[in-house]
């Protein structure tokens, strides 16, 4: 399944719905590792600072390679030092929060968005966004992958992304 949604999704979100514990993170792997083999970076989104430790142990304990870490629970010097090893290619996977979308990549090539249908991706305070309709934007204009995963999708959005051509839905 993680060689179709690569194959069929250049630039077009490509949704993956399943149960916790279905396997949706091994499915994250397995496109971060085809990725990172033709020397592309990645961008892992999750919605809650809490969720990061597991993700990051998960990662690390799979890849050979620099994993990042971005949110705002972060100091000031720690935050600017896994940007700057984004923007200089020497992390070849940045996990965070939604804040971790505006990090600068020398050669992205996938974001993932987990639990996609969660409300921590929405920024309430200050400048008002939603991460996920963002990143989705960013991959349509860098012209990348992204991965929508939750275990409740939204209908309307997931029937909108699906009925186009060339986007991958796997449910």
């Amino acid at each position: 399944m993680a060689q179709f949604i690569v194959r069929r999704i250049p630039s077009l979100p490509g949704w993956l719905a399943g149960v916790t514990g279905s396997g949706k993170t091994e499915v994250y792997l397995s496109v971060l590792e085809k990725r990172a083999r033709s020397g592309k970076q990645a961008l892992v989104m999750v919605p809650e600072i809490g969720l990061t430790p597991q993700t990051i142990a998960r990662f690390r304990e799979r890849f050979n390679a620099p994993v990042e870490v971005l949110h705002s629970g972060l100091n000031d010097s720690e935050r600017l030092s896994a940007w700057l090893k984004a923007k200089n290619g020497e992390a070849a996977i940045v996990i965070g929060t939604r804040s971790a979308l505006f990090t600068p990549f020398k050669n992205l090539g996938v974001i993932v968005i987990d639990e996609e249908h969660d409300s921590s991706y929405k920024q309430q305070e200050g400048w008002r966004y939603h991460a996920r309709d963002l990143a989705v934007y960013r991959a349509h204009s860098e012209q990348i992958p992204i991965i929508l995963g939750s275990a409740t999708p939204r209908t309307g959005k997931r029937y909108a992304t699906c009925s186009r051509k060339n986007t991958a839905c796997c449910a």
